[in-house]
């Protein structure tokens, strides 16, 4: 069950701008009349690094229960009995109302977590004017403009703080779902051979020619270290000016397919040529789709200098791959087996990395450290200003950074921030997400 957050107030305090503000979208109609809004409207939204239902509730007043404000005010409280938090908002610019204190001590009464919001409080003067809030009895006023967006940073923080604790995710996978692994690289690179290795038995041709495999081939097995593994075959990828013939031009759309819905791929590289351009290429297209990857280097028994080819293949991942910052590796011959049993293990550990959910304590801890050692930058003469992070799912671990202009973080603050992560929670060759939203103003254009 999500959280839920119900907007109250009286009619015109600025309730649905409020809603619309929070929900990242224009959904309620926004209008100066009073008692513009008369159903509760409600929405999923993303508030606080949490997604939450919030409501948007008609303006409560006095009024008979059998016309249509009494009607009206029924509806908001039965959204203000299925709430977690309600933010309780007045007009400072029109100053505190019979209505507003009416309502204020029923509130008190009802046990609810409330935050007090005096929006309108754009400029000095409003700022002053928010002080006669306190006299409602619900602690301090949050000073806001729900308008100009003016104070939705320290609103979310806010609501982060009086929400209940985040329940921890649990794992519903089905325990014996196959892992989804796909076997890609180019032609010619002994994909298939190391599928026929890890089944022990010659269930794909494999030769000399290259493009002996044409289309992607699924393989049902049962992996001694781990369980289940539906594993793929797949064409190699050429370049593609190369891929001229129609055939081949489907089977390069089938192999981008398979990594596109694999969990983890193997990339398989010929030791004897090393990584070029193609390789990258396709190790780029795995980590573009999230996906976990592990080397195959392949042919390693025919490589006679194996330091100078081993440290060829890491400056070339230093330097063009830094995005999956240590890339397992593992040395195989395909042909001969030599290898071969240590690579699903590899696997596997890619595989349980890229599930791996960092509770949010922890998370922010590393946070507010890495923000500490190196501070956002300046963006159009203003410092940005983090404010939390939230790990709103895993597969692969994606961050949520929030924050007063944190939509503008340069791609250099990215970098070092998932470089960060990734050493802090010992999380090599991960693919890893950095989401930056803004809590200034998700309208306008800053």
């Amino acid at each position: 069950m999500l959280p839920r957050i119900a907007i109250m107030g009286r009619p015109n305090v600025g309730k649905s701008t409020l809603f619309n503000r929070l929900a990242g979208r224009r959904l309620a109609i926004v209008d100066d009349t009073p008692g513009v809004t008369r159903d509760r409207k409600e929405v999923v939204a993303r508030v606080a690094g949490r997604d939450v239902l919030l409501a948007d509730t008609a303006g409560i007043e006095e009024a008979a229960p059998d016309t249509i404000p009494g009607r009206m005010r029924a509806s908001s409280e039965a959204a203000l009995k299925g709430s977690d938090l309600v933010l309780f908002v007045v007009d400072v610019r029109a100053g505190l109302t019979p209505s507003d204190r009416s309502f204020a001590t029923w509130l008190r009464r009802q046990g609810k977590p409330v935050i007090l919001l005096a929006n309108k409080a754009e400029g000095r003067q409003g700022s002053a004017n928010a002080l006669e809030a306190y006299e409602l009895g619900l602690g301090e006023p949050l000073v806001v403009s729900a308008e100009h967006g003016d104070g939705m940073g320290e609103l979310h923080d806010a609501i982060r703080d009086a929400l209940p604790p985040e329940p921890e995710e649990e794992d519903d996978e089905d325990p014996d779902r196959p892992l989804r692994l796909a076997i890609v690289g180019r032609p010619n690179a002994g994909k298939s051979t190391l599928l026929n290795a890890l089944l022990g038995e010659e269930r794909m041709i494999t030769g000399p020619e290259p493009g002996l495999t044409r289309d992607s081939v699924a393989v049902e097995w049962t992996d001694e270290t781990g369980g289940k593994v539906r594993l793929v075959d797949t064409a190699g990828l050429r370049k593609k000016a190369r891929i001229t013939e129609a055939l081949e031009q489907m089977s390069t759309a089938a192999t981008i397919a398979a990594l596109k819905e694999c969990e983890v791929a193997i990339l398989v590289l010929d030791a004897l040529l090393g990584m070029d351009e193609q390789d990258l290429r396709i190790a780029r297209l795995a980590e573009r789709e999230g996906r976990g990857v592990v080397i195959a280097l392949n042919k390693w028994d025919a490589v006679e200098d194996r330091a100078i080819a081993r440290k060829r293949l890491d400056d070339v991942l230093t330097a063009s791959l830094a995005q999956l910052r240590g890339l397992p590796v593992v040395p195989i011959s395909a042909a001969n087996g030599r290898g071969v049993d240590k690579l699903m293990p590899a696997v596997r550990e890619a595989y349980a990395l890229w599930n791996r959910r960092i509770p949010t304590g922890e998370l922010n801890r590393w946070f507010e450290a890495a923000i500490s050692r190196h501070a956002p930058p300046l963006v159009e003469g203003k410092r940005l200003k983090m404010r939390y992070a939230t790990m709103p799912k895993a597969r692969p671990p994606t961050l949520a950074i929030f924050g007063t202009r944190a939509n503008l973080m340069p791609e250099d603050y990215r970098r070092y921030l998932v470089n960060s992560f990734r050493e802090a929670f010992d999380m090599p060759g991960v693919p890893i997400r950095v989401n930056a939203r803004g809590t200034d103003n998700p309208f306008g254009t800053e």
